[in-house]
């Protein structure tokens, strides 16, 4: 709400066009972070950092909204007006995360299909779960916002290792993901970088937090 619509043409643009096929070409295409030895299996740097990157960027052209932040440096939250639509959102994301991560094997291979799905599965599980409780024990009621910005963080977690770790691995990496999301969270309001859906808590740093596990 915040960018105007040509603006929003132009970087979706430059995004698609230019920097998502050169960072990839980095990692997926046999450039120079490849022949390093970086595993990224399914994109959480070449997909969810690179978008958290450019969120950040955005966010500093754009500046917060107006409310946002107090003279005094006080934080005013601006709750989303419609959760359901969120909830929606996110089952439809977590539902596309089993093409995205088993997509990725690009060969019809069961065995390694079956374990990319269940260590993908289990990672959003493990965080809906942990992100529920954590906000319960923060807030003293469950959160319906950080519960499903945590789901969102596992499932962007797991998305590098999903491949490479166990079963136990994916959940224990779900579970630090939500711990990741909800200090982030905390640490962009205090810097004012208005993120109203936690682009940066969960694209950026997890992104981050998956391809270092």
């Amino acid at each position: 709400e915040r960018i105007k619509y040509h603006s929003f043409i132009i970087f979706s643009f430059v995004m698609t066009m230019i920097i998502y096929p050169v960072v990839g070409h980095w990692i997926w295409g046999g450039g120079w972070l490849a022949k390093l030895g970086m595993f990224d299996f399914a994109g959480s740097t070449v997909v969810h950092s690179v978008g958290g990157w450019a969120a950040l960027a955005g966010i500093l052209v754009l500046g917060p909204r107006f409310g946002k932040y107090g003279p005094n440096g006080n934080i005013n939250p601006i709750p989303g007006h419609n959760l359901s639509l969120a909830t929606i959102g996110t089952f439809v994301l977590w539902l596309g995360w089993f093409g995205f991560n088993p997509g990725s094997t690009m060969a019809a291979d069961p065995k390694a299909i079956s374990h990319i799905a269940i260590t993908t599965n289990t990672a959003g599980a493990a965080a809906i779960l942990s992100a529920t409780l954590l906000s319960w024990l923060i807030l003293g009621k469950p959160d319906l916002g950080m519960t499903l910005n945590g789901c969102l963080a596992g499932l962007v977690a797991i998305t590098a290792p999903c491949a490479f770790v166990s079963v136990g691995t994916s959940a224990l990496i779900g579970i630090i993901a939500v711990i990741v999301v909800v200090l982030a969270v905390m640490m962009f309001d205090r810097l004012k970088f208005d993120d109203p859906v936690g682009a940066l808590s969960v694209h950026l740093m997890n992104g981050v937090f998956g391809t270092l596990s």
